[in-house]
């Protein structure tokens, strides 16, 4: 499969005519046209042209980078290879990365007055590349972990939360295990999503309700098809992901969400860099000032997270807790 079938895989789920619901940018405008460059899939733009939200240089924080990033003039940045829209997927000309998560690491970059040079690896080349010093920061939906707080400094930026969506005119609102008693749901195995919806069930069963009935399925498309066509209720999954299904698809809605790290801690996702690198105080106060100075809000509104926004960038919170 091509990286330009990838980067188009979910905005591809159109089973129906598409709806546009995301907004609030010029390059994000309900529409499937556009200028050259520009092509807008439920007015979500997914051409090469992007249109990005840029920052400003801020030399009292620029001057918080090491000074041998600052002669450089560049920060090396480290982003999964994987199309995972909308934090990172290839644009329609098969070349061109986009995504939110590039688009907060531009607006970090220009704060500290650097120009990005990014490179779209592995997941676990991410990890190797920091530890090597190949890359000054990761922006790639990285979880703040506690054991990966050992060797890693984090500056958050996302909230890290999953969602549950279901068919677009349903009034069902999921918020508690009983929302689900009975109920049929799919889920990905293997995935913290389905280590929530496993407990909910067990929740269920031992309060005398009903469990969850749990489906899986090999694709993505298989599960909207399912939902579609009413083989389960309801589909468990990053909440990212189902806000750009929602808005590319038009079919579904979301009808609950959660912390990826379940009851008691919020999820957070964060610029990752290795500890000790002296970075992590630059990234979360160039972090800290693209959210007060309403940039930041653009950049998730453009991709439909604005729901997961957090209102200042935290220095290595706590995180999920070790297994």
């Amino acid at each position: 499969m091509s990286r330009r079938t990838l980067a188009a895989s979910v905005a591809a789920l159109v089973i129906a005519p598409l709806l546009g619901a995301c907004g609030g940018d010029s390059d994000a405008a309900t529409g499937t046209g556009g200028s050259r460059g520009t092509e807008k899939v439920g007015g979500v733009n997914i051409g090469p042209d992007q249109n990005r939200v840029r920052g400003k240089r801020d030399a009292e924080i620029a001057a918080l980078v090491p000074a041998a990033i600052r002669e450089r003039g560049t920060l090396k940045l480290g982003q999964s290879a994987d199309a995972s829209p909308p934090l990172g997927f290839y644009a329609t000309d098969d070349k061109t990365r986009i995504g939110s998560e590039i688009d907060l690491a531009t607006l970090v970059a220009d704060t500290l007055g650097l120009k990005l040079d990014n490179e779209e690896v592995s997941w676990e080349n991410l990890f190797v590349g920091l530890d090597s010093g190949k890359f000054d920061a990761v922006f790639s939906n990285v979880t703040v972990t506690e054991e990966r707080k050992e060797k890693y400094d984090f500056a958050t930026y996302r909230l890290d939360n999953i969602a549950f969506e279901t068919k677009k005119g349903d009034d069902w609102t999921i918020d508690a295990p009983e929302d689900v008693a009975g109920r049929t749901v799919a889920v990905s195995s293997g995935t913290n999503q389905e280590k929530i919806l496993v407990d909910w069930s067990k929740q269920n069963e031992k309060a005398g309700r009903k469990p969850v009935t749990i489906k899986y399925f090999q694709k993505d498309t298989d599960y909207y098809l399912a939902l579609q066509s009413g083989r389960i209720d309801a589909y468990l999954g990053p909440s990212p992901s189902a806000a750009y299904h929602v808005a590319t698809a038009g079919q579904s809605r979301i009808a609950g969400t959660l912390s990826g790290a379940g009851d008691g801690l919020q999820g957070k996702i964060a610029a990752t860099t290795k500890k000790g690198s002296g970075l992590v105080d630059a990234y979360a106060a160039a972090l800290n000032q693209v959210i007060e100075d309403g940039s930041y809000a653009r950049v998730l509104k453009r991709w439909g997270l604005s729901g997961e926004a957090v209102p200042k960038s935290e220095i290595n919170p706590p995180g999920l807790p070790k297994i």
